[in-house]
C-alpha cells in the first residue's frame, strides 16, 4: 500500500509537469486544450460559487438510486436464473438481445416515458446496470462447486435458506467484482445522459462549458468524474476484504 501511494504521488505531479510543458512547446491555444493552471483556477471558481458541489451531488443521486434498484432486482434474479435451468433458457435469450443495447440508444424512449428530470436519468443508469448485473450472477451462481450443493442438500436445506445460506455466499466474490465493473460504467452513463436529458450534474456541467467555450471547466469536471469515479471504484473494493468474501473466495 505504502508502494502503491509513492508512485501515485510520483506519477500525478510528473503528469502535470509533462501536461505543462507539451502545452506550452507547442503552443497549443487554451481553446483547444487548457493548461493545468487554467484547470486548477476553474476548480477553484466553481468550488468557490458551488456549482462544483451542487452539480457533483445531482450526479451521485441518480447514479445511487439508478445502480441500487439495478442491484436489488438483478442479483436476485441472477441468483433464481442460475438455478432453475428452465427460467434461464426462457429469459436468457430476452436478457442476450437487450444486454448490447447501448444505454444511451434509450434515451429517446427515456424522454417520452419520463420527461426531463431525475427519472430518465435513473432509467439509464438503471438498464446500464441491470443486464450485466444478472449476467455476471447467472455465471457466479453456475460456478458454484457442485461438492456445496451436495452438501446442502444433505443437510435439508431448501428454498430461502438454499439460497442464502448456500448460493449467495459462494456466488459473493464473484457478485462484488459485478458490482464493480457495473459501477464503473454506471458512472460513465450517467455523465452522457446528463449531457442529453438533464439540467444539472457533471455531464451537464461539461456540455455548458463547452457551449460557452470554457475548455478549462470542461477539463475541470473531468478530473472531477475521474477522481470521483477513482473514489467509487475503491468504496466496493473495500467489499471485497470482508472476512466471509475472502473466505468465499479462497475456497472457489
Amino acid at each position: 500500500m505504502a508502494l502503491k501511494k509513492s508512485v501515485l504521488f510520483f506519477i500525478l505531479p510528473l503528469t502535470l509537469l509533462m501536461w505543462q510543458v507539451v502545452t506550452t512547446l507547442l503552443n497549443v491555444p487554451e481553446f483547444m486544450f487548457p493548461r493545468p493552471l487554467s484547470v486548477v483556477r476553474a476548480l477553484w471558481q466553481m468550488l468557490q460559487n458551488g456549482e462544483l458541489y451542487t452539480n457533483t451531488i445531482s450526479s451521485l443521486f441518480r447514479v445511487t438510486w439508478g445502480f441500487y434498484i439495478a442491484v436489488v432486482t438483478a442479483v436476485p434474479l441472477g441468483l433464481l436464473i442460475g438455478r432453475q435451468k428452465y427460467l434461464r433458457s426462457v429469459l436468457n435469450p430476452l436478457i442476450q438481445f437487450l444486454r448490447p443495447i447501448s444505454p444511451l440508444a434509450w434515451i429517446p424512449m427515456a424522454l417520452i416515458w419520463f420527461g426531463i428530470g431525475d427519472k430518465p436519468a435513473i432509467f439509464l443508469i438503471f438498464l446500464s446496470s441491470f443486464f450485466p448485473l444478472v449476467v455476471f450472477t447467472t455465471s457466479s451462481v453456475l460456478n458454484i462447486r457442485t461438492t456445496y450443493l451436495r452438501v446442502a442438500e444433505n443437510f435439508g436445506l431448501s428454498g430461502m435458506k438454499f439460497y442464502t445460506r448456500v448460493i449467495l455466499p459462494a456466488a459473493l466474490p464473484e457478485i462484488i467484482t459485478a458490482l464493480r465493473i457495473t459501477l464503473g460504467t454506471a458512472w460513465l452513463v450517467i455523465v452522457a445522459a446528463e449531457m442529453i436529458a438533464v439540467k444539472s450534474g457533471l455531464g451537464y456541467l461539461i456540455m455548458d462549458a463547452r457551449n460557452s467555450l470554457r475548455m478549462d471547466m470542461v477539463v475541470a469536471g473531468m478530473v472531477v468524474i475521474g477522481t470521483v469515479g477513482l473514489i467509487l471504484d475503491y468504496m466496493v473494493r473495500l467489499l471485497e476484504r470482508m472476512p466471509s468474501v475472502e473466505w468465499s473466495r479462497k475456497r472457489r
